[in-house]
């Protein structure tokens, strides 16, 4: 007869197998059908805010330069320290595509906790045209990107426009390791809650928005303390009565964790901001670990059932990781890695709710419970 404990540890662990299922279906149907793009062109300013450079930078940062639209395009890329290592990253890609109208911003100027914010902020006085695209520096862009985020920013009502992300490899274990995260946890995490409207998204991988809606809710200074930016910056909109659409197109995040400390420190800032932004969304996110509850029915004693519920856990991320690399055109991940992943996911999500420090780029924070920054 199986314990409690044991029998506990499986019903979770067999709900877990069931929404991994769950996401298995919703991840199929995930863009939809694609659509016919508008011949609208509005002029843009991309605004990328940039601190060190990786191997991946030009190569992310060229993807926004071989935009195939129409429209004149304005790229502004920003730096606080002009000694920067990405100045002569953003001086190669000018070298590359001397078509392009280029501008770097490098000042020094704090508005707040966030540098990402600050750096924002020092950049909007270059900004030439009303409709502002910005996006994280290790994000990387299909050749449709601005013209599929300009058709989605034109329905009526859509204040702002987001991206989904998929993980791409740089190299090394912890670089796949770090891409296996996004694929099999965070992507279908979050499109089961598009779906379901429980998820609210508007992240850093892109935030498109027009300079009158982002003046009404107080510019980037207004979110200069806040960890959690680019929700802040959704939250804020919607307030305001204002839809954050979600482009129907995946990006790329460029994953460049060269170690077990970075890869870390990197996902346990994640888990501690959305545990910040939404506690209760976060929390049930337990259910979403079936493979460590199947483990801990093992360990209590349910050796056959346990058994059996972990190869099921496992199968049931491997196919949703196959789900995903089939209707994304994905480069296939190393299956051997997921029982791996699936037990640091759950080890990070545990350690999370033991604190509220977070590391971001070399400088320690906490987070208050409002989602603000204080220098640690």
């Amino acid at each position: 007869m199986t314990a409690l404990p044991a029998f506990l540890f499986l019903f979770i662990s067999g709900l877990g197998c069931f929404y991994l299922l769950c996401a298995c279906a919703a991840s199929l149907k995930f863009p939809g059908k694609a659509r016919v793009l508008s011949r609208k062109a509005p002029a843009i300013t991309i605004l990328k805010p940039l601190r060190g450079a990786d191997s991946s930078l030009l190569s992310n940062l060229s993807s926004f330069c071989a935009q195939n639209y129409p429209g004149d395009v304005q790229l502004i890329f920003g730096v606080m320290e002009r000694d920067d290592p990405a100045t002569l990253i953003v001086q190669q890609l000018a070298a590359s595509f001397p078509d392009r109208k280029i501008d770097l911003v490098a000042d020094p100027t704090i508005h707040g906790t966030n540098a990402k914010v600050s750096n924002l902020v020092n950049m909007m006085d270059r900004a030439c045209h009303d409709c502002l695209v910005l996006a994280d520096s290790d994000i990387r862009v299909p050749p449709d990107y601005l013209r599929q985020i300009v058709d989605t920013l034109d329905a009526a009502g859509v204040c702002a426009v987001t991206c989904l992300y998929f993980g791409m490899t740089a190299s090394g274990l912890w670089s796949r390791l770090s891409a296996l995260a996004i694929n099999s946890h965070f992507l279908p995490n979050a499109i089961v809650g598009l779906r379901s409207r429980l998820a609210t998204p508007c992240f850093g991988s892109t935030i498109a928005i027009g300079r009158k809606h982002l003046d009404e809710i107080g510019g980037f200074s207004a979110f200069s303390d806040c960890l959690a930016d680019d929700y802040a910056i959704g939250a804020a909109l919607r307030q305001k009565g204002g839809a954050v659409a979600i482009a129907p197109l995946l990006v790329a995040h460029e994953c460049t964790e060269a170690s077990l400390k970075e890869l870390w420190n990197h996902e346990l800032r994640w888990a501690r901001t959305i545990r910040t932004v939404d506690p209760r969304g976060y929390a049930g996110s337990l259910l979403t670990h079936p493979l460590p509850f199947a483990l801990l029915a093992l360990a209590a004693g349910a050796l056959t059932s346990g058994l059996g519920m972990a190869i099921l856990a496992v199968s049931c991320r491997i196919l949703l990781l196959r789900v995903i690399a089939r209707k994304h055109g994905l480069v296939a991940p190393a299956y051997w890695l997921t029982p791996i992943r699936d037990l640091l996911s759950f080890a990070i999500f545990v350690w999370s709710y033991r604190g509220r420090s977070v590391e971001w780029k070399g400088r320690h924070y906490i987070v208050k419970p409002s989602g603000t920054l204080t220098a640690n």
